[in-house]
């Protein structure tokens, strides 16, 4: 034999030898598909391979799919996972969609797995609603507190119950929306009851106008029922802000009279001023009397007689002002 023909009877082995050895890998898979109708090529497993896919994950779910009866092929599902879903999880959510007679497409499961929804318990929630406390448990609030018009506070607790509406649920709003939402409702509905006593003998009625508002407007949930579990009287708000009320006015009047005495003191300071200012300046009037009698005296205005009269008409004055204004006993001791 020529050394061509070895040669190339070696490299025809070898590719034997590769292809059975790639063949064998992908058999156990290719052939476990083929006996549950589920056909999928061995070209399709070694192009899987090659595109860094699962195979094996890719497989599995679809002979869930035919099984199941779902029209799913092996590109959907290699696409759904090259796109960084979960394909099992749609799967499983398509198959229980389809037994509870819920209207669930593959298109509309997947965009719900990309936006990083869990489908399957989306669909779960929808067959066996769920139940959301009100407060949530992780809150640092136990109760959601309201003041009725006679100004007694209420604390209360609700339990809603919901299902998940999967037409809603990309961009729909969460768990914590509705949260929020109820708890608004049943603050209003407290704070419009003309007594606490309404509420405590007819905690339905919360339920009713809540439900009324129709909370689940935009959100991913559809609000089954709304259902008060505990209603606490808590203490006389209305009492306390007129107590805060008149102590604060208290405070207002007193510091309003305080400025009132400050601004008369003040006023009287003043006065006492204008009184020594005006004494002094009766002073300084009767200094420049003697001053105008000596002018007098060297002008011939006035005579030696003239001022003996005016002395004796003072001392007259003091006398007369001494009579009428007699001094205590104490002063003329001293």
């Amino acid at each position: 034999m020529s050394p061509i023909l070895i040669i190339a009877g070696i490299v025809g082995l070898l590719v034997i030898i590769v292809f059975v050895a790639v063949v064998a890998q992908f058999f156990s898979l290719w052939f476990q598909a083929l006996l549950s109708k589920a056909r999928v090529s061995i070209a399709d497993l070694i192009g899987m391979r090659f595109r860094k896919v699962d195979s094996r994950v890719i497989v599995l779910s679809r002979i869930r799919a035919v099984k199941a009866g779902l029209p799913i092929t092996t590109a959907q599902l290699e696409e759904h996972y090259l796109a960084g879903g979960r394909v099992t999880n749609v799967v499983s959510a398509l198959i229980a969609a389809q037994k509870a007679k819920i209207n669930l497409d593959w298109d509309t499961a997947c965009s719900i797995d990309l936006a990083g929804r869990d489908i399957f318990d989306a669909v779960n929630t929808s067959v066996n609603p769920k139940v959301i406390d009100c407060p949530s448990r992780e809150s640092h609030k136990a109760t959601i507190d309201a003041v009725a018009k006679d100004g007694i506070q209420l604390k209360a607790r609700a339990r809603v119950t919901v299902r998940t509406n999967l037409s809603r649920l990309v961009g729909g709003a969460t768990e914590e929306t509705v949260i929020a939402r109820v708890g608004e409702g049943i603050v209003s509905s407290i704070g419009s009851a003309e007594s606490h006593k309404q509420v405590l003998e007819n905690p339905d009625n919360i339920s009713k106008t809540v439900m009324a508002r129709g909370l689940d407007a935009g959100t991913a949930f559809e609000i089954l029922s709304i259902d008060i579990a505990d209603v606490d009287v808590g203490v006389n708000i209305g009492a306390k802000l007129q107590a805060d009320q008149a102590e604060a006015d208290k405070h207002r009047f007193q510091a309003e009279a305080e400025k009132r005495r400050a601004m008369a003191v003040a006023q009287e300071q003043e006065y006492k001023a204008e009184v020594e200012k005006n004494k002094a300046l009766v002073v300084l009037a009767e200094a420049e009397v003697p001053k105008a009698m000596a002018e007098a005296f060297r002008n011939g205005n006035l005579g030696i007689m003239d001022y003996y009269r005016m002395k004796n008409i003072m001392a007259d004055t003091d006398m007369r002002s001494s009579v009428a204004h007699p001094s205590k006993p104490d002063q003329k001791n001293e």
